[in-house]
């Protein structure tokens, strides 16, 4: 069984399937990175503790996403060849994960999709993940549902139910294994924030589709609501990719009161995230795990593929206009009711479980094993301590 993975947000999620696996009797796990974010996801392959068997280093300064695509495949049809697995497993939506797929499938070799099903109904945002993900479903022989939302959407698409299996989001898994650790702070910045105490705004920005104006209303927001509130910490870890920082780091450089750091590792990112008051982001990942801690999360997108945690009320989108930006992190920082209707530990991705799921499904699928008990989501999650605004 060929786990192939390239991204920081893909290790998160395939780490515990990956764990699951090498402590597997009946299945067998070889581990592929693609490289596709090289810094980030070794940090997370050694908070976990994978050594990959097999390396593809596919990753270039400046290379588009379609030189990208052509590498993994290249690359990866050579392991193939080598490894003759019986089944590939991909993640989620990157590049990475729709190329490692298709190699798979001109080889003939079952494809398995983890995190499959989800949907924002618009081909072009997030992009390029949404079209990703619909190529992906095409070519899946299992799709491992995380909730029973993504699964709808899959056999509204035609996909047939007994390839669908509801595991829950194998990110709670990542999370509750972390967040159950001793917070020990690798980045001293962040360390003194941790320990100093008071309101904590946490931000991360990447997404394609904000490149440009967009991103620089982002930083305009942040630059804004320090000078709003003097006695908040916004907390920045700031992208490396030169047009994320160019575009939001000048509104927020110079101010006592905003931390910029190099990208966190994942342990840093989960206690950083249990210690915040609100959570600002328009990544996909971080919609899942801040509900889960009880952490309103307020999304600078104006769709998103997981509606599950906006339908409980923890997350809210909020576009990426500046002034409503403001507004609205300015509403929960000051109105205790907002606040606290947010601040709620729902639940609707996981319960922990979701990697021996996929591993039960994984084998059912080559004859070795059975299926387990689907995820069924729970209104509730036991609330971490959440700070008081």
């Amino acid at each position: 069984m060929m786990t192939v993975y390239g991204t920081r947000p893909e290790a998160i999620k395939v780490a515990p399937v990956v764990t699951a696996l090498a402590a597997s009797d009946a299945l067998d796990g070889i581990t592929v990175v693609t490289g596709q974010h090289r810094e980030m996801l070794d940090q997370v392959n050694a908070v976990f503790g994978i050594r990959p068997e097999h390396d593809l280093d596919v990753m270039s300064h400046g290379q588009s996403l379609s030189q990208i695509f052509t590498r993994v495949m290249a690359r990866l049809d050579d392991v193939l060849t080598v490894e003759q697995p019986d089944a590939v497993l991909v993640q989620g939506d990157t590049t990475t994960s729709t190329a490692a797929a298709m190699a798979a499938f001109n080889r003939r070799i079952p494809v398995v999709h983890l995190e499959a099903g989800l949907r924002s109904g618009d081909l072009t945002s997030p992009f390029p993940e949404e079209a990703n993900r619909r190529l992906t479903t095409q070519i899946t022989d299992l799709h491992l549902a995380p909730t029973a939302m993504s699964r709808d959407n899959l056999l509204r698409e035609g996909v047939r139910p007994e390839t669908v299996v509801v595991t829950g989001n194998t990110v709670i898994d990542a999370l509750l294994d972390v967040v159950d650790r001793p917070a020990l702070f690798q980045d001293p910045a962040v360390a003194a924030v941790a320990a100093r105490g008071g309101a904590l705004l946490l931000v991360t920005t990447h997404r394609r589709e904000n490149w440009g104006l967009p991103m620089r209303n982002i930083g305009a927001a942040l630059g804004a609501l320090a000078d709003a509130f003097p006695w908040l910490t916004v907390v920045l870890p700031a992208h490396r990719n030169p047009l994320v920082r160019d575009a939001v780091l000048p509104a927020v450089r110079g101010r006592s009161n905003v931390v910029i750091t190099e990208p966190l590792c994942y342990s840093d990112f989960v206690h950083l995230t249990a210690r915040a008051t609100v959570v600002l982001t328009d990544s996909g990942g971080v919609q899942e795990e801040a509900p889960s801690l009880g952490k309103p999360v307020l999304v600078m997108r104006d769709n998103t593929e997981r509606p599950e945690a906006v339908d409980a009320g923890t997350v809210r989108l909020v576009g990426t206009d500046a002034r409503r930006i403001v507004g609205e992190v300015s509403h929960l920082l000051t109105d205790t009711n907002a606040y606290g209707r947010m601040a709620r530990a729902v639940n609707p991705y996981g319960d922990g479980r979701a990697a021996a799921r996929s591993v039960a499904a994984l084998a059912e699928l080559l004859g070795v094993g059975s299926r387990i008990d689907e995820f069924r989501a729970a209104p509730v999650l036991a609330a971490l301590p959440s700070l008081a605004v």
